[in-house]
C-alpha cells in the first residue's frame, strides 16, 4: 500500500507551523540488467496566478499568469543493478521535501530508490517559491513568506506521476554524453572576486585560462530508444556497431543564471531555459521528425550571468541567448548519434550531511552558526536593490577590515553577530546538506544544493575525478565530471575562500563562511569514490523531520463561481517596443483563477485559408500555450467575473490566411473561439 503523503492534512487550511517526517526506505537489491533500458516523461508544474515568485526576494512579484510554462522532465535509466530518475525542473532549485515525498510516492511502483532520484533545476527566477525545506528560503527567496503545503503537494504529485510514467515506459536504449564549449553568450558578473583565485594565473594551465571567467562547457546527455528496422530520418545509429535508434530524451547541463527576464516581470516563465530547451527540441524534430522529451539543469553558474545587451533585459534578449545556446546543444546532439552505446554502467550515491552531528570532514570545519552578509541585501550585479547597493557596508567589495576575527571572516553580518541570532533562529537555516553523485557510463554527475561559482565547480570537478581514479575500481574509467548546482534543495551560495574575501553578493550569500567550498569538495570526492566502488550508496538521515512556518498561497477553487466564459470584443494588435515584440491580444471573462487548471492547455491560435480551421504554426512550431509564443495573464476580478488576456507574441501571418484565438475546454469550461482577424 502506498504511504499517504504527510502533507494531506494541511492542504486547505494549514496551521501556523506544519510538522511532519519521512522515513526513507532502504534501497533494494535489484535484478541485474545486462543492457541499458530507458524511459522518459514530462509533467506541467505551472500553478494558477497568485503565487509568490522566488529568486528576487522582496523585489519579486506574484505570478499573474505564464509566458512560458514551467515543466518537469524525467529521464529514467536502468542498467546493471542500478535505477536512476533524473528530474529536470523549471524551478529555483530542488527541495528536500519534494525529493523525499516523491521517493515515498514512487516506492511501490518503481525500482528507483531515494539515492537514485536526482531533482535538479534550471534556477529560473520566475517560478513560484514556498516549496523548499527551510524556513529561511521559504521566507526570503520570495516576495512573501511561508511554506505552502498545497503547491508542494501539487509538485510532488506531478513529478511522481512523471517518474512512474517514465519507469513504466522503459525500453531498450542507447545513450551518449558529450560536451561543447559555448562562448559569447554569458559573462562573469563578479569578475573582481573571480580573479582573486590563484588558478587563473597558474602557469601550468593553458594561457587562455586567465580569461576563463565563465564555465563554457555545455554538457548533453542523449538517450535514444532502440527501434526495429532503420533509424528514423537518420536520427541515430544504424550500422554494424549497433541497432537503429530514435531520439527519446535529452538533458542539457549549462552554467547561466535564469535572469534574462527582469525582476519587474510578473508572469511565470522559464526564462532563458524555455528558449534553450525549445530550440533544442525543435531542431531535433526538424532533423529527425521525432520530438523527444528535452530538459535542462544548472551547471556552476553562481557568478555567471546571461550576456544581455545593456537596457534590453526581457524576453527578446532571453530568446536571443537561449536559442543560440540551444543551437549549440542541437549540433552536439546530432554529433553524439555516432557515439551511442547500450553498455552503460550506472551507480547512485546520496549522502545527507547533518551539520548538527557532522560539521567536520578531514581538516575542514564549518561554523556552528550560518550568517547572512550585508552585501546580500544589495542584490546581484544585474538586479541590484535600488539605492541600497551603493551604501557601505551593503555595497559589494567592502569586506570588514577591523574587529575580532570570526569563522565568517570579513563578512559584515546583518544586525551584527550578536543580534542576527535573535532575529533568525538556527533551525530556520539549511542544516542538512544533500550531496549526490550519479554514475552514467564514463560520466559522473555531482549534485549539490548550493549555487556554485565557476572556480568552486572547477575545484569540485578536479577533486571528484582524482578520488574516483584513486579507487582503482574495475571497468571503464570516468572521463567526465559534471557538477550541478541547486540539486535536491536550495542552500544559498558557495564561493572559493579567495572569492569570499572580497564580499560580493556571492560571498555574502555563502552562509557557512569561507570553508564552504573545501567542505563541499571533500564530501563530493568521498561520496563519488564510494559510489563508484560500491554501486549504490544511500547514507541519509533515518527519519527526516520538517518543521516549517506555513501559509497557503496557491489559489483554491471558488465554490459557486458560474461566470459564463465569454469574449466581449475582437482581438487587437499592440505595437512592438525596443525591448518587447508586438502582439495580438484577446481579452475574455471567465471564472476565478483557482477554478481553472493552469497545468493543462488553455489557449491556441488557429488559421484558415477559407476551407476549415487548423492549429496555426510559426517557423514550424505549433501556436499553442505549450511553447513560447502565447502568454496567458489574469487581469483581475470584478462584478462581471475575472478578466484574462491571451497574447500572441511576434505574430507572423501567412498571406491570405485568417486567424483566431481558441479558448480550449478546461476544468469543465467550454471551448470558445474569437472573431477572425488577419
Amino acid at each position: 500500500m502506498p504511504v499517504p503523503s504527510p502533507l494531506l492534512p494541511f492542504l486547505t487550511d494549514p496551521p501556523r507551523r506544519v510538522r511532519f517526517s519521512v522515513r526513507p526506505r532502504s534501497p533494494e537489491v535489484l535484478e541485474d540488467v545486462e543492457e541499458l533500458l530507458a524511459g522518459v516523461a514530462e509533467a506541467d508544474l505551472t500553478p494558477p496566478p497568485g503565487m509568490p515568485k522566488a529568486g528576487y526576494s522582496a523585489n519579486a512579484h506574484h505570478g499573474s499568469g505564464f509566458r512560458s510554462r514551467l515543466r518537469a522532465r524525467v529521464i529514467h535509466l536502468r542498467s546493471g543493478r542500478a535505477s536512476l530518475a533524473i528530474v529536470q525542473c523549471d524551478l529555483l532549485g530542488g527541495s528536500a521535501v519534494v525529493q523525499h515525498l516523491v521517493a515515498q510516492a514512487i516506492a511501490d511502483e518503481t525500482d528507483v530508490a531515494l539515492a537514485g532520484l536526482f531533482i535538479g533545476a534550471t534556477h529560473t527566477h520566475a517560478g513560484p517559491g514556498q516549496y523548499l525545506g527551510t524556513d529561511f528560503y521559504n521566507r526570503f527567496a520570495s516576495n512573501k513568506s511561508g511554506f505552502d503545503p498545497a503547491y508542494t503537494q501539487f509538485l510532488v504529485d506531478q513529478i511522481a506521476g512523471a517518474v512512474i510514467a517514465a519507469c513504466a515506459s522503459r525500453r531498450p536504449a542507447r545513450l551518449a554524453v558529450g560536451t561543447v564549449d559555448v562562448w559569447g553568450l554569458t559573462r562573469n558578473r563578479s569578475l573582481a572576486a573571480h580573479v582573486r583565485n590563484p588558478e587563473i594565473e597558474d602557469p601550468s594551465t593553458p594561457p587562455q585560462r586567465k580569461f576563463h571567467a565563465i564555465n563554457p562547457g555545455l554538457h548533453l546527455l542523449r538517450v535514444d530508444s532502440v527501434t526495429d528496422g532503420a533509424a528514423i530520418n537518420g536520427s541515430g545509429s544504424a550500422d554494424a556497431a549497433g541497432p537503429a535508434t530514435t531520439p527519446l530524451g535529452a538533458m542539457v547541463v549549462f552554467s547561466v543564471h535564469g535572469t534574462g527576464v527582469p525582476m519587474t516581470a510578473d508572469e511565470y516563465n522559464a526564462d532563458i531555459w524555455a528558449y534553450l530547451v525549445g530550440e533544442l527540441r525543435h531542431r531535433i524534430g526538424e532533423r529527425t521528425g521525432v520530438t523527444p522529451v528535452v530538459g535542462a539543469i544548472e551547471g556552476t553558474h553562481a557568478d555567471v550571468a546571461p550576456a544581455i545587451r545593456p537596457g534590453t533585459a526581457g524576453h527578446l534578449e532571453a530568446a536571443r541567448l537561449g536559442r543560440a545556446i540551444g543551437a549549440h546543444a542541437a549540433d552536439l546532439h546530432h554529433r553524439l548519434g555516432a557515439e551511442l552505446t547500450g553498455s552503460v554502467e550506472l551507480a547512485a550515491g546520496l549522502r545527507e550531511v547533518d551539520l548538527e552531528t557532522s560539521p567536520t570532514i578531514g581538516a575542514v570545519t564549518l561554523p556552528r552558526r550560518p550568517a547572512v552578509g550585508a552585501a546580500l541585501v544589495a542584490g546581484a550585479h544585474e538586479n541590484v536593490t535600488p539605492v541600497v547597493h551603493r551604501i557601505p557596508p551593503f555595497a559589494p567589495g567592502r569586506p570588514k577590515a577591523w574587529g575580532r576575527a570570526t569563522e565568517q571572516g570579513p563578512k559584515w553580518i546583518i544586525g551584527s553577530r550578536w543580534l542576527q541570532p535573535l532575529m533568525l533562529r538556527l533551525t530556520e537555516f539549511p542544516r542538512i546538506l544533500p550531496v549526490q553523485v550519479l554514475r552514467i557510463g564514463t560520466t559522473a554527475l555531482v549534485g549539490l544544493p548550493f549555487e556554485l561559482t565557476v572556480e568552486t565547480g572547477c575545484r569540485i570537478e578536479a577533486a571528484v575525478a582524482g578520488a574516483i581514479a584513486a579507487t582503482g575500481a574495475p571497468g571503464p574509467a570516468i572521463d567526465r565530471v559534471i557538477v550541478s548546482s541547486v540539486a535536491n534543495e536550495y542552500s544559498g551560495y558557495a564561493t572559493t575562500p579567495e572569492e569570499y574575501e572580497l564580499q560580493h553578493y556571492e560571498g555574502a550569500h555563502t552562509l557557512y563562511g569561507p570553508a564552504t567550498q573545501p567542505f563541499l569538495t571533500a564530501h563530493a570526492a568521498a561520496l563519488a569514490a564510494d559510489a563508484v566502488a560500491r554501486g549504490t550508496v544511500q547514507d541519509v538521515v533515518a527519519e527526516r523531520r520538517f518543521d516549517l512556518k506555513a501559509r497557503r498561497h496557491l489559489p483554491g477553487a471558488v465554490p459557486g463561481d458560474r461566470t459564463e466564459r465569454q469574449v466581449p470584443g475582437p482581438a487587437r494588435f499592440v505595437d512592438p517596443t525596443r525591448s518587447t515584440d508586438g502582439y495580438w491580444e484577446l481579452e475574455w471573462l471567465d471564472v476565478a483563477p483557482g477554478n481553472l487548471h493552469w497545468h493543462e492547455p488553455l489557449v491556441q491560435v488557429e488559421s484558415s485559408d477559407g476551407d476549415g480551421w487548423s492549429l496555426a504554426t510559426h517557423d514550424g512550431r505549433l501556436l499553442d500555450d505549450r511553447g513560447w509564443d502565447l502568454q496567458v495573464t489574469h487581469l483581475g476580478g470584478g462584478a462581471d467575473g475575472h478578466r484574462y488576456a491571451a497574447r500572441w507574441w511576434d505574430p507572423t501571418f501567412q498571406g491570405g490566411r485568417s486567424y483566431r484565438f481558441v479558448l480550449l475546454a478546461n476544468a469543465g469550461r467550454p471551448e470558445v473561439t474569437s472573431e477572425a482577424f488577419r
